[in-house]
């Protein structure tokens, strides 16, 4: 389904989703959470309000017995059961504890190699954050996750060929610092 999603197969529920999560990252960039979730909050009850009292008086006039307009949903069981929040948290604490041993052993540089990488992804987010705040990646985050897939899928080919030959030329760049600074050779596993 996401997949789905993601690929645009379904254009009217992918632009559902993509607009509606497109407008809550802006409308969190104007006001905060609170009040864009007290608003949202408010539309909603403000529909279903509107939407019960016009059933009511639509019941009224044409004296029928439809009953609530919502009954199906109330009706519905919204619980999560145990086995899912177990599920879903042993996951989360899996690779919470994975991210944890590995922030671990590239702070205590166990590989020189893979925490001087570390260092420098680090220096380069601190001019990515100086550019950017956290909430305006996130909106490019989403744009991304929703258009590049569609744009990979159609021209699969050249992206493959060129990013090929970016890789080559990285793997080549990455040998001759290896083989020029001492120390940086990396352990064979």
């Amino acid at each position: 389904a996401v997949v789905d999603l993601l690929y645009w197969r379904d254009i009217k529920r992918t632009g559902v989703v993509f607009g509606a999560s497109l407008f809550l990252l802006l409308s969190l960039t104007v006001c905060s959470i609170v009040s864009v979730c007290s608003y949202l909050a408010l539309a909603l009850l403000s529909v279903t309000v509107t939407f019960r009292i016009y059933k009511g008086v639509l019941q009224a006039v044409q004296k029928s017995d439809e009953g609530h307009p919502f009954k199906a949903y109330l009706e519905s069981d919204v619980a999560l059961s145990e086995e899912l929040v177990h599920k879903y948290s042993d996951v989360a604490l899996s690779h919470l504890n994975c991210g944890l041993k590995e922030l671990r052993r590239l702070f205590l540089v166990e590989d020189l190699v893979d925490s001087l990488k570390f260092a420098v992804l680090m220096w380069i987010l601190t001019y990515v954050g100086a550019l950017f705040n956290g909430l305006t990646l996130l909106i490019l985050a989403l744009i991304s996750v929703f258009s590049i897939p569609v744009i990979y899928e159609r021209h699969q080919a050249q992206i493959d060929h060129y990013l090929g030959l970016v890789n080559n030329q990285v793997k080549d760049i990455i040998a001759k610092i290896q083989a020029k600074v001492p120390g940086l050779k990396r352990k064979a596993e």
